[in-house]
C-alpha cells in the first residue's frame, strides 16, 4: 500500500503546516517540569507518566531528532547542553509549521512573550482567551472589588475587547474547565449580577467559576466575535484535572449553537473533543458554523486512539471543517511531536480512507492541504505567504488577497509537457492564482497536444484543433518556489476535460493509468532514476554573427572541464536540493562542453515531474550566467549525443521484486523482472516512437557510441539498449534494475515512461521470455541482431501496428503522437536547417 500512496505520504510530510492552537514557550530555567511535556497529569499522577503509551513513543521520537539514547535523563542532558535556541531550531525545522496561532491565556514560570516566537515560524497570531482577559480586568488594583457592577464591568470588558479585536485572530473559552460547556444563552443579567458579585467576595487574585457570570461572559463574548468576524475556539473534551470531564461534551452546546444571535459565529471545537469526537463529528454535519482541531489528542493518544479520534471525527464532518494544531506548550518538542505524528496520522487514516474507496488518491492529497493548511488560513483569515494578518483584506472570497499574496509571490508558472516533449507554461498572477486558479486552472485549446517542435499549430492527423478547451489544473503537492527567481512558483498540471475528469490526451494521466494497471494487477510499482546529459554553450559573436559556441573542448570525467564549471554546477546542485530532487551523481561527458546529473531513482510518476524541473532549473541557471544548456539529443553531428538514460526497477512495498534470489534468478532477475524487461524488449521498437521521438533522436542511436543501436539485451553491456545493472552493494550474481539507452530529452517523459510500463505488463501478462544476453559489443554481431529503427519513420511504422500500446496508452492519444512524429519527418526532410533551432526548444 505504501508505494501506491508514496504521493499522499509526501503531500502529508511536505506541507508547511498552520498550528491553529497552541501555547507559549518556557525558559529553559523554568520551573515547570519537563516531564509535562509527555502528559496533562501533575503532581503524585505525574510520577506514573513515563509507564503510558505515548510517553515511551514520544521519547523515543524526541531522542531520534536529538541523536541521543532514548531516555529523559539524557534527553534533558541534551536540551541544556544545546540551548534553548538550538532545540526550538531542530524542532520547528522538523515540524515545518508556516504559522503559529498562540493562546497566551495560560501562564508559566519564566514564559516568554510572543515577540519571542517570531523567530520560530513567518507568521504569529494571537488567540485571546476571555476568561483571562475578564480576570485581568476584575483584579485590576486601580478598583475595589465592590465598585464593580455588572455593567461597569461589561462596559470595561467590551471596550477593552474591541480595541484588541483587529490584533487578534480568534477568541477562546475555557469555559469547559470552570462550569462546564452547558451554556445558557439567555442567562439574565441578575443572575450575572448576583454571580459577580459571589465572585468578588472571594480573595484576590479573581478566578471566575460561577457558571451564571461565565456563562454571561461568554454569551457577551460570541455577541463581539459575530460583529468583529472572529472565530471562537472553545477547550471540549480532555484536559488537566481541573475539569469535569462528564460537563465537556460538546453535546452541551447544542443551545448556543440552536441561538439565531451565534448562527454566523465560527466555532471550533478543541482537542477533537476526545472522548466525544463522533458527538463533535456529528455537530460538524450539523452545523454550517461548527468546525474541529484535532490538537492534543494527537499527539497524547496512542497510536490506536489518535487514528481512531481521528477517523470519528471525518465519519461525518466535511473536510473542510478539520484543522490541524501542535496544542504545543512550554516545551518545542510538543510543536514538533504535535506536528510529526498528526502527519503519521492523517496519512494513515486518509490512506485506508482511499482502500476503503470513500476517497480517491487525489481527493486524499487535496484533503492534506485542507486539514494542514488551507481550512485554517482561511477561517483565521490569514496570509501565510507574506506573514500578515489582517481581519478585513487578506481573506476576499475564501481565497487570499491578490495584493498581499503578489508583495512575496507574483508569479506562478504552471507547467505541463507537451507530446512533443516541449515544456511550457501559462503563468498567472500569485493573487489570482491563489484566490480562483488553484483550483478552477486555467483554460487551454485543445491544440496543444497536437503540437509540433517546428509549429505551434496542431499537426494533421492528430484530430486536435482550436475548436475545444481543456482545463489545466494545477497539481498543488508539485508546487515550489523557483530557487532561481525567488519571487515565482511554478506547478504541474494536470489537463482535465470537466472538474475531476482528466482528458484522454493528458500525459501525466496517461502515466498514471497505466502504473495503475501494474499495481491493480500485479501488486507491483515501478520507480525510476534519470540521467541528464547535456551541453553548455557561451555565446560568440564573430563579425555580427552569434553563434553558441563549446563552452569547453575536453573529455570524459575531465577534472579541469568540472573545475570550470563548478560554480555553475554547485548552484544547479544546489537548485535541486532546495527543490527536493535528489542528485547521486555529476560529472563531465564525452562531448565537447557535456556534462551529465544523474538523479536519485524514486515512484516514477514523482520521477517524470522531477525531471522537467530539473531540465528547467538546469536550462534556466545555465541562462543566469550568460550560457545556454541544451538537451537535443545530437546538437553536433560531428560530436557525441546526449541521452536521458532511465534506470527502472519494480517495487512491492519496500522490496526490489526485480532483484533475484537465490531460489528465483535468472541472469540476476527475478521473474517478475525477467518477464517484465521481455515485455520491453519485445516492443522496443515501438517504445522508441516515445522515447527517441524526434528525427534527431537517430543521428545519436548508432552502433558504439554507448546509445543503444541493436535489439538486444546484457547485464552491464553500455553498448546494449537494455542493459541490467549491478551496482555497489548488490550482490554479483543479482542485478537490481535495468536501464534503458534509447531515451533523450526530446520525450515527454510521462509517455516514454507509460510506454515502457505498458510494454512491461503485457511481457507479465503473458510471461514473456527474453533470449540470452549479448555479453560483447552487439556491433560484433550486426549480422545476426536485429537492428533498432535507424529513423523516425521505422518506429513510427512499429507504433501503428502495436496494438498493446495503443489499449494501455489510450488510442487516441497514440495517433495524435503519431501524426505529431509524421508531421516533424516530413517538416526535417525538406527543411535541414530546421535541425539548428532545436538547441532553443530541448
Amino acid at each position: 500500500m505504501e508505494a501506491r500512496y508514496e504521493a499522499l505520504r509526501r503531500a502529508a510530510e511536505e506541507v508547511a503546516a498552520v498550528d491553529a492552537h497552541a501555547h507559549n514557550l518556557v525558559e529553559l530555567a523554568s520551573a515547570f517540569p519537563f516531564l509535562r511535556c509527555f502528559s496533562e497529569a501533575e503532581g503524585d499522577a505525574l510520577a506514573l507518566a513515563p509507564h503510558s503509551l505515548s510517553f515511551k513513543r514520544s521519547l523515543r521520537d524526541i531522542a531520534a531528532l536529538y541523536n541521543c539514547e532514548a531516555s529523559l535523563e539524557k534527553v534533558e542532558e541534551f536540551r541544556t547542553a544545546e540551548g534553548l535556541k538550538s532545540i526550538s531550531s531542530k524542532c520547528f525545522e522538523a515540524a515545518n509549521i508556516s504559522a503559529i496561532l498562540i493562546d497566551d491565556g495560560i501562564t508559566f514560570d519564566k514564559m516568554l512573550d510572543l515577540e519571542s516566537h517570531k523567530a520560530l515560524s513567518p507568521l504569529i497570531g494571537r488567540v485571546l482567551r476571555i476568561e483571562r482577559l475578564a480576570e485581568t480586568i476584575i483584579n485590576d488594583e486601580s478598583f475595589s472589588g465592590s465598585s464593580w457592577t455588572l455593567d461597569s464591568f461589561t462596559e470595561s470588558y467590551v471596550a477593552k475587547l474591541k480595541s484588541v479585536s483587529t490584533q487578534i485572530v480568534a477568541l477562546k473559552s475555557i469555559a469547559a474547565y470552570r462550569s462546564g460547556l452547558e451554556i445558557n444563552p439567555n442567562v439574565s443579567k441578575t443572575d450575572a449580577e448576583d454571580g459577580l458579585r459571589k465572585e468578588l467576595t472571594g480573595p484576590r487574585p479573581f478566578r471566575i467559576t460561577n457558571k451564571n457570570l461565565i456563562d454571561y461572559l461568554f454569551t457577551c463574548s460570541l455577541e463581539i466575535a459575530v460583529s468583529a468576524n472572529l472565530p471562537v475556539q472553545i477547550h471540549t473534551g480532555f484536559g488537566d484535572k481541573d475539569l469535569d470531564l462528564r460537563k465537556c461534551n460538546p453535546l452541551h452546546l447544542r443551545a448556543v449553537l440552536e441561538d439565531k444571535r451565534f448562527s454566523k459565529c465560527q466555532i471550533v471545537l478543541l482537542h477533537a473533543s476526545y472522548p466525544f469526537s463522533k458527538e463533535a463529528s456529528y455537530l460538524a454535519s450539523v452545523y454550517s458554523q461548527v468546525y474541529l482541531d484535532f490538537g492534543l489528542a494527537i499527539p497524547k493518544l496512542s497510536v490506536h486512539g489518535m487514528t481512531s479520534s481521528l477517523k470519528e471525527l471525518l465519519e461525518l464532518a466535511p473536510i473542510k471543517k478539520v484543522m490541524f494544531s501542535t496544542d504545543g506548550y512550554a516545551f518545542p518538542e510538543t510543536y514538533y511531536l504535535g506536528a510529526k505524528k498528526a502527519r503519521d496520522v492523517v496519512y494513515n487514516v486518509l490512506a485506508a480512507a482511499c482502500e476503503d474507496g470513500d476517497l480517491s488518491i487525489q481527493e486524499a492529497i487535496e484533503a492534506v492541504d485542507d486539514i494542514f493548511r488551507r481550512n485554517a488560513l482561511h477561517l483565521y483569515k490569514l496570509n501565510v505567504t507574506n506573514g500578515s494578518i489582517n481581519n478585513e483584506t487578506t481573506i476576499a472570497g475564501g481565497g487570499v488577497s491578490s495584493t498581499s499574496v503578489e508583495e512575496d509571490v507574483l508569479f506562478v508558472r504552471i507547467i505541463w509537457s507537451d507530446a512533443s516533449g516541449q515544456n511550457r507554461c501559462r503563468v498567472v498572477p500569485a493573487g489570482r492564482f491563489y484566490e480562483v486558479t488553484r483550483n478552477k486552472g486555467v483554460g487551454l485549446t485543445f491544440a496543444v497536444m497536437g503540437m509540433t517542435s517546428f509549429c505551434d499549430g496542431p499537426a494533421d492527423g492528430t484530430n486536435l484543433t482550436g475548436v475545444g478547451e481543456i482545463r489545466l489544473v494545477p497539481d498543488m503537492p508539485t508546487l515550489l518556489r523557483l530557487p532561481w527567481s525567488s519571487r515565482e512558483e511554478m506547478v504541474m498540471a494536470d489537463m482535465q476535460i470537466r472538474p475531476g475528469e482528466a482528458w484522454e490526451y493528458c500525459p501525466r494521466n496517461a502515466l498514471r493509468k497505466v502504473t495503475k494497471v501494474l499495481l491493480d494487477e500485479f501488486n507491483v510499482t515501478m520507480k525510476a532514476g534519470f540521467e541528464n546529459e547535456f551541453f553548455l554553450r557561451r555565446k560568440l559573436v564573430s563579425d555580427g554573427v552569434e553563434q553558441w559556441v563549446p563552452y569547453d573542448n575536453t573529455n570524459y570525467c575531465s577534472t579541469s572541464a568540472f573545475d570550470g564549471a563548478s560554480s555553475i554546477l554547485q548552484e544547479v546542485y544546489s537548485s535541486l536540493k532546495t527543490s527536493d530532487i535528489v542528485v547521486e551523481q555529476l560529472h563531465a561527458e564525452s562531448g565537447k562542453g557535456q556534462f551529465e546529473i544523474a538523479l536519485k531513482y524514486i515512484l516514477c510518476t514523482l520521477a517524470a515531474d522531477k525531471l522537467i524541473y530539473a531540465r528547467e532549473t538546469i536550462k534556466s541557471i545555465a541562462r543566469k550566467h550568460g550560457l545556454l544548456a541544451t538537451f537535443l539529443p545530437k546538437p553536433d553531428l560531428n560530436d557525441i549525443g546526449s541521452g536521458s538514460h532511465v534506470h527502472l526497477s519494480l517495487w512491492e512495498d519496500d522490496q526490489n521484486v526485480f532483484m533475484g534470489s537465490s531460489k528465483d534468478n535468472f541472469y540476476g532477475m527475478s521473474k517478475t523482472g525477467a518477464q517484465f524487461l521481455a515485455g520491453v524488449y519485445h516492443h522496443l521498437s515501438s517504445i522508441l516512437a516515445f522515447t527517441a521521438p524526434h528525427p534527431n533522436s537517430y543521428d545519436r542511436i548508432q552502433p558504439n557510441t554507448w546509445s543503444g543501436a541493436y535489439l538486444c539485451w546484457g547485464k552491464e553491456n553500455r553498448e546494449a539498449p537494455l542493459r541490467t545493472a549491478c551496482p555497489p552493494g548488490v550482490p554479483l550474481e543479482l542485478v537490481s534494475n535495468f536501464e534503458i539507452k534509447s531515451f533523450d530529452a526530446c520525450a515527454n517523459p510521462h509517455l516514454g515512461l507509460a510506454a515502457i510500463v505498458a510494454a512491461g505488463i503485457d511481457g507479465l501478462r503473458r510471461g514473456l521470455k527474453l533470449p540470452e544476453p549479448v555479453e560483447s559489443n552487439p556491433a560484433d554481431y550486426a549480422s545476426k541482431l536485429q537492428r533498432l529503427p535507424q529513423n523516425l519513420q521505422e518506429s513510427v511504422e512499429s507504433l501503428s501496428g502495436d496494438k498493446v500500446l495503443h489499449e494501455l496508452i489510450g488510442d487516441k492519444l497514440v495517433k495524435a503522437a503519431i501524426a505529431i512524429r509524421k508531421a516533424e519527418i516530413d517538416h526535417y526532410a525538406k527543411n535541414p536547417g530546421a535541425f539548428n533551432d532545436l538547441i532553443y526548444r530541448y
